[in-house]
């Protein structure tokens, strides 16, 4: 699924390096648990979450992600955004709950990673 059609889908916000939007992602996680993330993630995942700190884009980093989907109308401080910038993370912002935004996708096709 392209990053445009999961913004449209959940009325989100881009925050940081707007031209990622064209990119594809396979498989959607969501946690606020950065261990969990680390223990379970591969490439090509829209990590979801409602944590909105620096830990969440050296993780993304770590694991090769290039996109990461705030919820909750959580909006991260400057530096996060800026750390984003910088590394080519596309940062999004959906004012909807986890548990709405990962449904709507869900609906739409997108799947979970496999455990």
């Amino acid at each position: 699924m392209h990053l445009k059609q999961i913004r449209d889908l959940t009325e989100a916000e881009i925050l940081a390096y707007a031209q990622g939007i064209d990119m594809e992602i396979k498989t959607a996680f969501g946690s606020d648990l950065m261990s969990d993330v680390l223990a379970y993630v591969e490439e090509d995942t829209l990590l979801i979450t409602g944590l909105t700190n620096q830990q969440v884009i050296r993780t993304a980093e770590m694991l090769d992600l290039r996109a990461i989907l705030f919820v909750r109308g959580k909006r991260p401080c400057q530096e996060v955004i800026d750390l984003a910038e910088e590394k080519k993370i596309l940062l999004m912002m959906a004012k909807e709950s986890l548990f709405t935004i990962s449904g709507i996708l869900y609906g739409q096709g997108l799947r979970g990673i496999k455990i």
